[in-house]
């Protein structure tokens, strides 16, 4: 498994469009990411829109029954969250979950998840949303009793959070699905990734990446697991446009908390850029969004035109 170029669709609100036809917006991204050389399509694990992209209200699909209908709409391309919000699922009913939706799509699942962190989506919903360190706990918790399912070995735990009594998982269509945590905490966040990831997903501000891989890779190290069995990839806010105009008009959108981890340019500028400052950093793949057009029709072909030169020659 890997995640050399991903696509992740986090926005469903589409000017002039329904709510009839919002999926099939969603679907014509994915399968033009699968044509044009993406290997993962994304999606989040969110109830609300996420402050910077737009408002609460705005349109929010739940992840995996997308997922699911996106296993039909496409045929080669991975299937994943970026990333399942650990403190939202049952463990054992998300190893079920996304075993399920690997035999439906035919071996393309990827277990992507992280501890939670939206905590006005937990409060309006009912979950218990805890204190950063036992979210912690929690995922860890769950981790222990996922991985094993995933691998069909009956888990089972006792936990603080958490209990299993021998739990199985059946059908399954591999012999493991792959784990990817998402998230860039230097201490819990790659302990664990260290522990149970075939990916992780760093997500943090540019200027911190160099530090960040070396962070991870100490943590790997640190339990005896070689750095480079652990692939990564780096989670980009992409404003691409095809003129100098609407290159303009993107760049005044930018969220001011997210500047520092944002490309601005046409696919070509923002394809540079990608190359000098997160490949050569020692990323090994790419997730970009387009927040703001992936949803016209042919963006997302050029961009990956554009990107998977980057990927494919590394």
């Amino acid at each position: 498994m890997s995640i050399r170029l991903g696509y992740q669709i986090p926005n469903y609100t589409y000017p002039g469009g329904s709510v009839e036809d919002l999926f099939d917006t969603v679907a014509a991204q994915a399968r033009d990411a699968e044509a044009a050389g993406f290997d993962t399509v994304l999606v989040m694990d969110h109830f609300y829109q996420l402050p910077g992209i737009g408002a609460p209200e705005n349109a929010m699909l739940e992840a995996y029954t997308t997922l699911g209908a996106l296993a039909s709409a496409t045929t080669t391309i991975q299937l994943s969250t970026l990333v399942t919000g650990n403190t939202y699922r049952n463990p054992a009913l998300l190893a079920k979950t996304v075993t399920t939706l690997d035999v439906v799509s035919k071996g393309r699942a990827i277990l992507g998840i992280g501890a939670g962190w939206f905590e006005r989506e937990h409060h309006d919903y009912g979950f218990e949303f805890g204190s950063f360190g036992q979210r912690f706990e929690r995922l860890e918790e769950a981790l222990t009793i996922i991985a094993p399912m995933l691998k069909g070995e009956p888990a089972t735990l006792e936990g603080k959070w958490y209990t299993a009594r021998g739990a199985m998982n059946n059908p399954r269509l591999r012999p493991d699905i792959p784990i990817m945590l998402g998230g860039g905490g230097e201490q819990k966040t790659f302990r664990l990734a260290a522990r149970f990831a075939d990916h992780m997903n760093i997500i943090c501000d540019l200027a911190d990446l160099p530090r960040k891989v070396a962070a991870l890779r100490q943590r790997c190290e640190e339990i005896g697991r070689d750095p480079a069995t652990l692939a990564t990839s780096y989670l980009v806010m992409g404003m691409v446009g095809d003129t100098e105009q609407e290159v303009k008009e993107l760049g005044e959108t930018i969220p001011e908390d997210r500047r520092n981890r944002t490309f601005l340019g046409t696919p070509d500028q923002v394809a540079e850029q990608l190359h000098e400052r997160v490949l050569k950093a020692g990323i090994d793949g790419i997730t970009i969004n387009l927040i703001r057009n992936g949803h016209r029709p042919g963006l997302v072909t050029r961009v990956g035109a554009a990107l998977q030169p980057l990927v494919t020659s590394a």
